[in-house]
Order: C-alpha cells, then structure tokens, then sequence
C-alpha cells in the first residue's frame, strides 16, 4: 500500500510512484491532419466509426482506445480492476455505452474537459491505496455530439466567433498500477517504457469549481482559466514548488484566448508560466490552416495529447517532470438556458520520468 502525504487542502505527494503501464489515443480525420497526426495510434477517416448514430460512434472510439491501452500493457479486461471513465454527453452515455460493455467494474465521471485529469486523480488514489492492481482511465469527446449537447445541430450552420473553440474528435485510455511496466510476451503489447526508465504519478492537486461569471458559451478559454490559474498556484504552494520545478504545464484546452488569460492572472499572483506553459488545446491543430479559432477543446483534447504527445515525452526523459492541468467548464445545456454562469474546473497531475535505476 502506498500511503501517499496530504499537502494543503487538495494534493496528495504518493509516497510510491503510479506508474502509468501503458496508454492509447485514437482520433478522428481532422485531429488526424493536424500537427501531432504521426503521434496517435489511431487515426480513423471515417468520424462515425462505422456507426450509424453520432453518440455510438463516440463510444466506439472510446471503446476502442481502452482495448489499444489494455492490448498494449499485455493485458485482458478480466485483469482490470476498475475502470474510471467519462465523457462531455449527459449521463455519460459515450461511456456507459461503451467501455462499460467491456465488463469491467466502473465508476462513470463528469470533469467537462478535464474529466481526464479527474481519472487519473482517481484511478492514482485507488491504485496506492491498494485497491487495485491494474486501473483503467479513459475518457473521449466528438465534435458532432459536442455540438448537438451543448450548441445547434450541425446543419444549423451557426457562424462560430474566434474565440471559439474546436472540439476535438478523440479519445484516449491509460492503465495505471503499482508496478513498473515490465516486458510482456503477449502479442501485441507495447508498455510505455524506454531503456532509460519508465513514467509515473507522483502526485494531485484536486481543483475547486471557480466561478467568474463568464456567461458566453463559445469562450470557453475565458471560463475555465480562472480555475487553471487556481489549481496551479494552489499546487505550487502545497507543494513548495515553483515555474524552475517543471520543464512543462500543460493545460487543457483554453486555446488562444484562455492561455492568455491564464498568464495574466498568475503574473498578478507573481508567477510567470510563459517559458513552460503549453496548452493542449494549441498542440492539437494548427489554427491558421484549420480554421479552429481560439484551439481544441473536449474531454479528447487533453487526453489525445497527453497519450499521444506528452507521455512518450516524459518516458524518453525529454521532459522529467511535467504538470498535467486539463481544464473543464461545468455547465449543461439546462444551466445554461437558464441563465446561470459558467464555472470552471481543473485537476493537477504530476508526472515523472522514473529512471531505471529507482523504479520500484
């Protein structure tokens, strides 16, 4: 059992590192074409996934993505203690109706785009505690189904501002557990290790809903950076770290407009992000030649990038130590048309590059 030592009100240092076994992403045509399209394991032409509905299709990817990442460490879903997964559509469905077919016990979550960072949190706590030895989390976002939930049906043909942002058509699973990745005879199996060592969770910081007041629903960036700006200034102090202490933070997806805000409120906290700072929501597509505005967005955005992007990073120990703040806004179709703000959320993970020499 790894006890872990609660800092602050909200992170957690795990005494042992989680290592995360092995990880998947899986995308659509778009995302595919954009500047990271030879990092995904998956790119599919096809954005119904041979579906028939836009919903099934997004739980096809996520369904997808979990077996790539199961596959990889060398596992089956028997050997899957819990699965800690999420998507952006009411009651979960992308999730409930995929992934959860797969047989494995299942805790469904709601985190808006950060909804990985939620998993991770989760699935890290219950790994060094000791209630499981292989956890799977996931989650997954489509454009159409985004658009459908929370804007106008596509052939509504709503002219989009620039501060918009695109939400990405993606998906992404990680397996985590107590143990560092270790070869596996298993066809197939591809564990996210180098020779140089392997990457783990070190530790949390849990965010708190932050509410500014923003009411505008395509700017996103404008909602969630406030929260980014909480959860990072909170984590460097339960930590006693500072800017010097990352080669990374990577938020979510607050795009152009969001990061910009994010930067500006920390320099009014003494904390200047701009030399480590990247945003996933900027990573995933080149906004000029794909017209996506202000960047990506949705629970796939963080998730793609991290499994396709920032974890092979911090194996190849690229990067050492990195803070991964995937961000959320939390609203719902209801909320909104009622006339209520919206607020903002976003979770901190630590992740490391473990050498070989200390993994445990």
């Amino acid at each position: 059992m790894n006890s872990g030592t609660l800092l602050g009100k909200a992170s957690i240092s795990f005494s042992r590192p989680v290592y995360i076994q092995s990880c998947a992403s899986v995308v659509g045509p778009k995302e595919g074409d954009g500047p990271l399209k030879n990092c995904f394991d998956m790119i599919c032409d096809d954005p119904m996934f041979g579906e028939k509905k836009w919903e099934a299709a997004e739980s096809a990817m996520q369904k997808e993505a979990a077996v790539l990442a199961i596959g990889k460490a060398g596992l089956t879903p028997d050997d899957i203690r819990f699965v800690f997964a999420g998507d952006l559509l009411a009651q979960t469905i992308a999730s409930s109706f995929g992934i959860a077919e797969m047989g494995i016990p299942f805790f469904g979550l709601y985190g808006a785009c950060s909804t990985m960072g939620e998993s991770l949190s989760l699935g890290a706590i219950a790994v060094s505690a000791g209630y499981g030895h292989h956890i799977l989390c996931a989650t997954s976002s489509h454009f159409a189904t985004a658009e459908k939930e929370f804007r106008f049906p596509l052939g509504y043909g709503c002219q989009r501002p620039l501060s918009a942002t695109w939400t990405v058509t993606g998906s992404a699973a990680c397996i985590l557990s107590p143990e560092a990745p270790h070869p596996s005879e298993m066809v197939g199996s591809s564990l996210l290790r180098s020779t140089l060592g392997s990457v783990a969770i070190t530790g949390i910081t849990t965010g708190k809903v932050i509410d500014f007041g923003f009411r505008d629903s395509l700017n996103m960036g404008g909602c969630m950076a406030p929260a980014a700006c909480d959860t990072i200034y909170r984590h460097f102090e339960d930590f006693g770290r500072s800017v010097n202490d990352y080669d990374a933070v990577l938020t979510g997806d607050l795009g152009v407009v969001g990061r910009q805000i994010l930067l500006d409120l920390l320099k009014e906290k003494n904390i200047d992000l701009s030399s480590v700072h990247q945003d996933c929501g900027l990573l995933i597509y080149d906004n000029q030649k794909q017209d996506t505005h202000s960047g990506g967005s949705g629970c796939g955005c963080a998730a793609s990038v991290l499994a396709a992007y920032i974890l092979p990073r911090v194996v190849s120990g690229f990067w050492k130590r990195v803070l991964f703040v995937p961000t959320g806004a939390m609203l719902s179709k209801v909320s909104f048309n009622e006339g209520e703000s919206i607020a903002g959320i976003a979770h901190g993970v630590v992740i490391e590059h473990i050498s070989k020499e200390t993994e445990v």
